[in-house]
C-alpha cells in the first residue's frame, strides 16, 4: 500500500519509475503517469534550508570564516539506511528537490559571502574576476550562483543594478568554455565541439551587446571567440560565418535573429545546457511570441521532459529567467518552461509557487487593495536602495531648460533623460546643445552603428546628457550615471522603477528628478504613495536644488 502523508511537504528523491512497474494501488495510479518515491519528510514541518539540499559541504570547504558557515536545522539523521530506502532492493539516489511549498531560508552564508571564492567557482574564473576588479559578490550573486551550480532552474529577481547579469554568467562560465572546472581526472573536452552550450536571449540589441562585453571581460582577449553575438541589425552572413569558423560555446542575441539563424539550420542548440532569458517579462510580449516559441522548442530539452523519440538525444537544459519584477506572466512562463524553478532574491531562495504574483501599477487607474499592495511591492523590489527622488513643477515649454538647470545644480556628469515620444527627442537635444550642454539622442529608429557610437560616447563621458525613450529603461548599464530625469511621466510604477534603475547601480548614490506640469502633480503623488518613497518637491534657483516644504 503506498501512503502519501501530505502534499504540502514532500522532498522527492530518486529516479522516476514508470507507472507500469508499480504495484497496483486500488486499481489506480496516483496523480500522474510517473511517480517519485519519498525518501525523507520533515516531521516537524520546519522551513527547509539550502543546506538540506546539499549546499553545506561545498561551502565548508571554501569558507574559512566559521561565522559564515551554513547552519543546518535539526533534521532526521541521514544514516546509510535512511538514504537507501526504496522498493525491494533497488537503491535510490538522491536527486534535486521537486515541488516544495515552504520557503528555503538561509540565515548566513552564502548570502553573506565576503569573496567570490566562497561560491564554489573554479580557480581560473576567480583569477579573472579579480583581474576585472570584481572583489565582493552582491547579495543576489551570493544567492544565485550556488543555486544554479546545484542544477536548479531559477528565476532571478532583484532591483536594477544589483548584478543580476554576473549572477548567471558565473555559473555558466564555471561549466562552459576555457574557465570551467577541470574534471576529476584532469582531462579537458574530448573531441571538437560543434554545438552551443549556452544561449542567452535579450530583448534589445543594447542589452545583448552589453552582456557580450561582460563575458568578454571575464574571458580575456585570447578567448573572446568563445562568445558570439547574434543581435538584430548586424550582418547576418558574418554572424553565420563566425558561428561556423569559431564554434562558440556561448551565444548572446535577440529573439528574432536567434530564431532566424536557427530556422536556417546554422545554429545547433540541441545539446545546449543553459538557456537564459534576460528581462523575461519583456520577452513575453506579443512581438517575440513566435521567435520565443522556436527558441524554447529547439534549445536543449526541458528538465523532466519525456525523453522519447529524437528528443532523447538532446541535453537537459537549465532554464534561467531574469527580471526585476515577477508579474503573473513570468510565474506562469517559469512553471511551463522550467522544471520546478526556484525564485532567487537577495538573501532569499524559495519555491516559485510560494510567490504572490505581481505586476505593474497603472497610476491612472484605481486598483483593489490586495492587488495594489502586491504590485507596489514588486516595484519597490526593483528600485535601487540608494536613490533620492524629487519632482519639479514647470510649464511644458520650459521643461528642457529646467533639465539644463537641474544638470548644473546637481553638477551631474552622466545624465539620462526620458521622454515618451521619439519625435520629441531631437528637439530636446537641439535645445540643450544650443545652451552649451553636450547631448545626444538614442532610440530604436536610429541605425545600429549610430546607436552603438552614441552609447560609446556616453560611456566615455563625451556626451553629458543622453535623451532617450523606454528603449534604454531596461538593461542599459552605465555605472557612472548619476542622474535620471523624467521629462515625461512614466506610464506606471514599474516603468518609473526601471527608469530610476539606470542610476544608483551596485550601491552607488543616484538622483531621480521628475519634471512635470502643475496638472500632473497628482500623478507624482500617486506614484509616491504606491511606491512608498518620498518624491520631494523642489526648484532650481541660483544654481542649487532647493527642496520646497509641503503641507
Amino acid at each position: 500500500m503506498l501512503a502519501l502523508p501530505s502534499t504540502r511537504f514532500l522532498l522527492l528523491f530518486g529516479e522516476s519509475l514508470p507507472s507500469s512497474r508499480l504495484p497496483n494501488v486500488s486499481g489506480k495510479v496516483w496523480g500522474q503517469t510517473r511517480v517519485r518515491f519519498v525518501s525523507r519528510v520533515n516531521p516537524d514541518n520546519e522551513p527547509l534550508t539550502l543546506a538540506s539540499l546539499g549546499f553545506k559541504s561545498d561551502f565548508e570547504k571554501t569558507n574559512k570564516n566559521e561565522a559564515n558557515k551554513i547552519e543546518r536545522p535539526d533534521v532526521p539523521d541521514e544514516s546509510p539506511k535512511s538514504k537507501s530506502r526504496g522498493i525491494g532492493s533497488n537503491s535510490i539516489k538522491a536527486v534535486k528537490m521537486v515541488r516544495v511549498k515552504k520557503s528555503l531560508e538561509i540565515e548566513s552564508a552564502p548570502f553573506a559571502a565576503k569573496s567570490f571564492s566562497e561560491l564554489g567557482l573554479p580557480l581560473l574564473l576567480l583569477e579573472r574576476l579579480d583581474a576585472a576588479g570584481f572583489m565582493v559578490p552582491t547579495h543576489v550573486q551570493s544567492a544565485a550562483v550556488p543555486t544554479i551550480l546545484k542544477g536548479h532552474d531559477v528565476v532571478i529577481q532583484s532591483y536594477t543594478g544589483s548584478g543580476k547579469t554576473l549572477a548567471y554568467l558565473l555559473p555558466i562560465l564555471s561549466e562552459v568554455g576555457p574557465l570551467k572546472k577541470k574534471s576529476p581526472n584532469g582531462e579537458g573536452e574530448s573531441g571538437k565541439k560543434k554545438d552551443i552550450d549556452a544561449v542567452i536571449v535579450a530583448p534589445s540589441r543594447e542589452l545583448g551587446m552589453q552582456i557580450v562585453r561582460e563575458v568578454e571581460k571575464l574571458l580575456g582577449p585570447e578567448d573572446k571567440k568563445v562568445v558570439q553575438q547574434l543581435v538584430g541589425g548586424a550582418n547576418r552572413s558574418r554572424q553565420e560565418e563566425a558561428l561556423k569558423k569559431n564554434k562558440p560555446a556561448i551565444v548572446v542575441g535577440t529573439p528574432g535573429r536567434i530564431a532566424e539563424i536557427s530556422a536556417a539550420g546554422k545554429l545547433h542548440t540541441h545539446s545546449c545546457r543553459f538557456l537564459v532569458l534576460d528581462e523575461v517579462d519583456e520577452l513575453l510580449s506579443f512581438n517575440f511570441r513566435e521567435d520565443m516559441h522556436r527558441i524554447l522548442e529547439h534549445v536543449g530539452r526541458r528538465s523532466g521532459a519525456d525523453p522519447r523519440g529524437s528528443i532523447a538525444k538532446w541535453a537537459e537544459r537549465r532554464t534561467i529567467m531574469v527580471s526585476a519584477t515577477v508579474p503573473y506572466s513570468v510565474i506562469r512562463a517559469a512553471r511551463s518552461w522550467g522544471s520546478d524553478p526556484l525564485l532567487v532574491q537577495a538573501k532569499k531562495v524559495m519555491p516559485l509557487e510560494s510567490v504572490a504574483p505581481s505586476g505593474p501599477v497603472n497610476i491612472l487607474k484605481p486598483t483593489s487593495g490586495s492587488d495594489s499592495s502586491m504590485r507596489t511591492q514588486a516595484a519597490l523590489q526593483s528600485l535601487p536602495p540608494a536613490l533620492k527622488h524629487y519632482h519639479c513643477v514647470t510649464k511644458l515649454q520650459h521643461k528642457v531648460d529646467t533639465l539644463r538647470r537641474c544638470v548644473h545644480a546637481l553638477d551631474a556628469k552622466s545624465v539620462i533623460a526620458f521622454m515618451n515620444h521619439t519625435k520629441q527627442l531631437k528637439d530636446a537635444v537641439f535645445k540643450l546643445e544650443a545652451r552649451g550642454v553636450v547631448a545626444a539622442e538614442l532610440h530604436g529608429d536610429r541605425g545600429k552603428l549610430a546607436r552603438s557610437t552614441t552609447l560609446k560616447k556616453f560611456r566615455n563621458g563625451e556626451v553629458r546628457v543622453l535623451v532617450t525613450n523606454e528603449l534604454s529603461a531596461r538593461g542599459l548599464d552605465v555605472a557612472e550615471c548619476d542622474l535620471v530625469v523624467n521629462l515625461d511621466l512614466p506610464t506606471d510604477s514599474i516603468h518609473y522603477a526601471h527608469r530610476a534603475g539606470r542610476t544608483g547601480r551596485l550601491g552607488r548614490k543616484g538622483t531621480v528628478v521628475t519634471i512635470c506640469e502643475e496638472p500632473e502633480v497628482f500623478v507624482v503623488k500617486k506614484l509616491q504613495k504606491q511606491l512608498g518613497i518620498p518624491i520631494s518637491a523642489c526648484e532650481f534657483t541660483e544654481g542649487k536644488l532647493n527642496v520646497i516644504e509641503e503641507d
